[in-house]
């Protein structure tokens, strides 16, 4: 795509959503928004929004036909850039998605990040999605902040069961960004169980100490959410383990502790070890009764 199209795509995009009945969540535009004259005619925006309603189905189309979910992540790569200066325009914009087809390509753009393992870049748009309130397409059957932790959450559990590190900082990403949202238990369970299994690697992988017993203790705590949302999770084991490392840790230090308070202090140099002994003996060339021999 080149410079002058994605410019395009941002201002289409922007005059698009601010000119739309819906905005997502009923707020005006956004200050130095290009907003058409009132009762103004705006072809070219509606053009961009034709366009890009049209590409956007055909996408779903393609991606409907394509039966390997491998084949499907990778069609999805190929299509993320085409959407992409549309997606930075309406976010841009600030003033919701605005309606008909189009206002399904910013939640599903989302998804396909996900889907492609660009987490960042998805949660980048979570904020915005859920400021104006922006329904999933129909085709998702959850909400926006359930889509994003549960598909996110599989995600890791399923890195992690093949013995792969997945980032912890998207994880407790995710957790920031839905924590204050009324959400089922379940797909909550699962976020706090990936937490809880990073947290536990680096608490294994660190030599034993403050910094090991903090990533545990980390560990412990995020397992034990996980089964307080879903007692099914499948965390008691892995929360029992966590707790013994920390004791092997606590035990170590308690003896260290102990063992430096049973030294007294500095230990003496040989010399002065030497020199004490010395001034403690008599002299070997004399009689303690009179002279030598």
């Amino acid at each position: 795509m080149s410079l002058a199209r994605r410019h395009r795509d941002r201002i289409l995009a922007a005059q698009t959503v601010a000119s739309a009945p819906n905005r997502g969540a009923g707020q005006p535009p956004a200050a130095g928004t290009p907003t058409p004259a009132a009762g103004a005619q705006n072809p070219p925006a509606e053009r961009a929004a034709a366009q890009v309603a049209l590409r956007f189905t055909h996408d779903l189309r393609r991606l409907k036909e394509i039966k390997a979910v491998s084949g499907k992540i990778a069609a999805k790569a190929v299509m993320l850039p085409e959407y992409q200066s549309w997606v930075e325009g309406t976010v841009a914009a600030d003033a919701g998605v605005g309606a008909g087809t189009t206002a399904e390509i910013v939640p599903t753009y989302m998804v396909w990040l996900i889907d492609t393992a660009a987490y960042g870049e998805a949660l980048d748009l979570v904020p915005f999605l859920l400021r104006h309130k922006v329904a999933m397409p129909a085709r998702y059957n959850r909400d926006v902040a359930t889509v994003v932790l549960e598909e996110i959450a599989d995600a890791a559990l399923k890195q992690q069961n093949a013995g792969e590190a997945f980032e912890l900082a998207v994880l407790e990403r995710v957790a920031t960004l839905t924590d204050d949202i009324d959400l089922h238990d379940e797909p909550r369970a699962k976020l706090y169980k990936a937490i809880g299994i990073e947290h536990m690697r680096q608490g294994e992988e660190a030599e034993a100490g403050p910094a090991a017993r903090t990533a545990l203790l980390a560990a412990a705590n995020a397992f034990r959410k996980a089964h307080g949302h879903d007692s099914r999770i499948g965390v008691q084991g892995r929360i029992k383990r966590a707790e013994k490392l920390i004791a092997v840790i606590d035990a170590a230090a308690a003896a260290a502790e102990k063992a430096a308070e049973q030294g007294g202090g500095e230990t003496p140099t040989d010399a002065e070890q030497t020199e004490t002994k010395a001034e403690g003996e008599a002299p070997a060339d004399t009689d303690q009764g009179g002279t030598a021999a």
